[in-house]
């Protein structure tokens, strides 16, 4: 059983990476130490239309304005979170950089941000890239310390991009240095039988690391959401069928 860097879009993803030292500098200064840094790596290669990546971002928008959600958000000693969204294909982007959040009103704004984040490029599917990004210019750039780091891994299909270093090889370095990596493998197309067992394999790891599937690109949302709350509060019994 299965368990439960690079070019951007150049006007809006430009914009996007200038703000950036804004808001670290911003959210540095209201937080000391967060319960939890977490990185949504968010698969947006060619197999991702226009219509799936709108399920995708709608989906994580509306984790946010979740009640449930929020009060995970807020369960842990610090009562707050740093999140940040990846966009990745062969070419990973930071769309929305390190944000804190500390009540319902920043999980809402940072729900609009994601609703209004540009896409990054879609070409081929390397997770293997995303995981290098993630190590070398986000993680190190997390504005103040968290009691846990997490990268949260979704999309719908296996790396067929060739990289330099395999994904397994990434996901064992940033393991070593204590990261979870958590998967939400989309069970829609050519490769839905086969993904949620690659993920297992290759994609997740470290501590309480586990999957979580979604069912095609119209069940993201769900299992977003129930992801979310799992993975945030540290308690796998928050999981439920909602």
């Amino acid at each position: 059983m299965i368990p439960v860097v690079s070019r951007l879009v150049p006007a809006a993803l430009l914009a996007a990476g200038l703000l950036a030292s804004d808001a670290l500098v911003h959210a540095q200064s209201r937080a000391e130490m967060a319960d939890t840094a977490l990185v949504l790596a968010v698969d947006v290669s060619g197999s991702v239309t226009s219509e799936r990546f709108a399920l995708q971002m709608e989906g994580i928008a509306r984790a946010f304005e979740d009640t449930a959600v929020q009060a995970a958000m807020m369960s842990g000693p610090h009562r707050a979170i740093f999140v940040t969204l990846v966009e990745w294909s062969n070419r990973p982007a930071v769309s929305v950089p390190w944000t804190l959040i500390a009540g319902g009103e920043d999980a809402r704004a940072f729900a609009d941000r994601i609703r209004r984040a540009p896409r990054a490029d879609s070409q081929f599917t390397c997770m293997a890239a995303a995981l290098e990004l993630i190590a070398d210019k986000v993680l190190p750039f997390l504005p103040a310390p968290a009691e846990r780091t997490i990268i949260d891994v979704s999309g719908d299909g296996h790396d067929n991009c060739n990289p330099q270093k395999p994904v397994d090889a990434v996901r064992d370095e940033l393991v070593g240095g204590d990261v979870t990596i958590n998967g939400l493998p989309i069970l829609e197309g050519e490769e839905a039988e086969t993904l949620a067992p690659w993920y297992s394999d290759h994609v997740i790891g470290g501590r309480g690391a586990f999957l979580l599937p979604a069912l095609g690109f119209k069940d993201f949302g769900r299992a977003m959401r129930n992801k979310f709350i799992v993975e945030i509060s540290g308690a796998p019994g928050a999981l439920d069928g909602g």
